[in-house]
């Protein structure tokens, strides 16, 4: 696991050295262990590396790393996990090290690019560099656990892992993209291809971006699609008894895990209580020669605290088990740090559980797996069946009468519903049922079930007009799934996840979250010949009208009693809400300034204090807008300086 940067100039043959180590130093936390820069000096080309020493920890693994046949070099992040599987078809070839990246390096060679990326088995993002056709390739893995960025700067073409490497190149123009800022705040985040500044974009996932020498415009083929593997006409109807499929699917889990449990420094796993995390670390002690290092965290709020039901887990497996409890002060003393090492302004609110589960782990090992992906391959969010129950509801209600029913709703306070849900014991169930019930009354209107699912997942709607000054609205990278009449409801909003929420949240997330804390997280998960299979499972074996994960929970009971897991678990939650009110309340305020809003120019600050003093209030809980504003304003304040 490691992290690049590099550039060409089109002006320049001579690659400015100095320029070039600046900006290596901004990602030093995403590879400690060694440092190396190559450029071409009959062309504009360069490219710096910094290693985190994972497989192969020798000398010999350093990167940029150069071809036997002195044509490419590479500079790689990532991991393959299949690459010892490769050397066996390359028999007789001359081995240096026993690196991934020379394996990869010596496919390239053997085999060509595009051939090679359809064998390797991993996560990854790289930059290959040939250099007799002085051509420069950029590859992202399959469902975007490695990241990339790119784009023309004046005369420069820039490249690298983070975004935070450009700043020190003088032509980094850093002109904030008001319409990616929109899409922010609507959902949180900033969606590929798409980033926070202006002629800079991330790759997408499953992608091979070419730049040819005297050619301004990259192309950009894909050379795998998440899509086609869930969207065919009867993929999913394959008529197998669901024992076959249960045994084989666990069978399959098990290679995978062993797979990313391979490793010369030492390694652990996330474990917070779910399905996946369970399956994950239940599966690793199995085939663990010695107890499994494992992570999570807690709060002391119980209705947000899940860190006892991992701690039962963790005494029933026998694992070597490791909490860390979090209060509001750690929010206050992180955030910060954090604005800075997400590069753009992301507010999910567990990025900051996250990244203490990952300082954590970081004590004890240098790889950690995770049980990510689980969700949105199982259909495994609780939302599913929320929003399926009430689209039911309200579709056949007259569009007058939900109009008037989003009114009635809206004007009963959220604590009123969180009361009402207690009293109805479904406060387990639904946690921050007032929450939901509030996005469920302000998304009525839909005119499709996902159009509803939707809305109930964008954060600052559109026409709220909260960033100024914007005149377009960028266009998502998504299919439409209302197309597709074979598919369940269900089915449309998992595979809107897939390509949307996984890849630009989710997974975000878990890379600067670990790699920040210079840790390698792997998603076993996300093998991509798991997931070609897990997409032919048929959708009845995933998805109940009561439960989600059917076919998972099934695997998971032959090594955990069902009283053990959790009924309910919805990830590293923070209880914002109250916090917002209460400890964090003066910070907030002082950040949410309407004056300072309003001399930044970017946002409408009317808006913002009238959300502020209604959530105060409790008249409303506005707490992940208001999350939203904060972490905007802490990264821009640090942009400032």
């Amino acid at each position: 696991m490691c992290g690049y940067v590099g550039y060409i100039s089109k002006n320049e043959k001579e690659i400015n050295v100095k320029i070039l180590e600046d900006m290596a130093k901004k990602i030093r936390h995403r590879g400690p262990d060694n440092f190396g820069i190559w450029v071409d000096t009959q062309f504009g080309f360069g490219v710096a590396h910094n290693r985190l020493s994972v497989i192969d920890t020798s000398k010999s693994g350093n990167q940029p790393m150069i071809s036997s046949n002195g044509q490419f070099v590479i500079a790689f992040n990532g991991e393959i996990y299949n690459h010892l599987a490769l050397r066996q078809e390359m028999q007789g070839y001359n081995w240096l090290s026993s690196s991934d990246t020379e394996t990869l390096l010596a496919c390239i060679q053997i085999w060509g690019l595009k051939e090679t990326v359809k064998k390797i088995n991993g996560m990854f993002s790289f930059v290959l560099w040939d250099i007799k056709k002085k051509e420069l390739n950029l590859v992202r893995d399959r469902f975007g656990e490695k990241p990339l960025y790119y784009g023309w700067q004046d005369s420069t073409f820039i490249f690298g892992s983070e975004l935070k490497a450009f700043l020190p190149h003088p032509n980094f123009m850093k002109e904030i993209d008001r319409e990616s800022l929109n899409l922010y705040f609507k959902h949180t985040f900033i969606p590929a291809p798409y980033s926070i500044y202006k002629n800079i974009n991330k790759l997408l996932p499953g992608t091979i971006l070419t730049l040819s020498k005297d050619i301004s415009e990259p192309s950009i083929n894909k050379y795998w699609d998440l899509q086609s593997n869930f969207l065919q006409k009867g993929q999913q109807c394959v008529a197998r008894n669901k024992k076959t499929v249960k045994n084989e699917l666990h069978r399959n889990l098990r290679k995978t895990i062993e797979e990313r449990m391979s490793s010369d420094v030492p390694l652990g796993a996330f474990l917070s209580g779910g399905v996946d995390s369970s399956l994950v670390v239940s599966i690793m002690q199995s085939v663990s020669k010695k107890p499994v290092k494992t992570f999570t965290m807690g709060f002391k709020d119980s209705n947000f605290n899940e860190a006892i039901e991992a701690k039962r887990i963790s005494n029933f497996l026998g694992t070597d088990h490791h909490e860390l409890y979090v209060t509001h002060d750690d929010i206050i003393d992180l955030l910060p740090s954090l604005t800075n090492l997400y590069d753009e302004p992301f507010s999910d609110p567990s990025q900051i559980p996250t990244f203490l589960v990952s300082k954590l782990s970081k004590r004890n090992v240098t790889v950690a797996l995770s049980g990510d992906g689980g969700d949105e391959l199982f259909c495994g969010y609780s939302r599913y069946h929320f929003v399926i129950k009430y689209w039911k509801i309200i579709s056949s209600l007259p569009f007058s009468v939900r109009k008037l029913l989003s009114h009635q709703i809206l004007k009963i306070k959220t604590q009123t519903w969180d009361k009402l849900a207690n009293y109805l014991f479904l406060s387990k169930k639904y946690r921050n049922f007032g929450v939901k019930i509030h996005k469920v009354a302000s998304a009525i209107n839909s005119k499709t079930l996902m159009d509803l699912y939707v809305n109930i997942l964008t954060n600052w709607p559109s026409e709220d007009q909260l960033v100024k000054k914007v005149k377009n609205s960028k266009k998502l990278n998504l299919i439409n799934l209302d197309d597709h009449l074979h598919l369940t409801d269900a089915e449309k909003m998992m595979i809107w996840d897939m390509q949307f929420f996984l890849s630009d949240d989710i997974l975000v997330k878990l890379d600067r979250a670990t790699m920040g804390c210079s840790l390698e997280g792997r998603v076993p998960f996300l093998d991509h010949n798991l997931v070609e299979q897990i997409s032919k499972i048929p959708f009845k074996y995933k998805f109940g009208k009561k439960q989600s994960k059917l076919i998972l929970r099934e695997i998971l009971n032959e090594y955990l009693p069902k009283n053990l897991l959790s009924s309910h678990k919805s990830g590293f939650d923070l209880p914002l809400s109250e916090w917002l009110r209460g400890p964090l309340k003066f910070w907030a305020e002082d950040i949410l300034s309407p004056k300072q809003i309003k001399d930044q120019g970017f946002l409408n600050e009317e808006i913002i204090f009238k959300r502020w003093q209604e959530h105060k209030s409790g008249a409303r809980d506005w707490s992940n807008q208001l999350w939203g504003v904060l972490v905007f304003q802490l990264w821009l304040k640090d942009q400032l300086h």
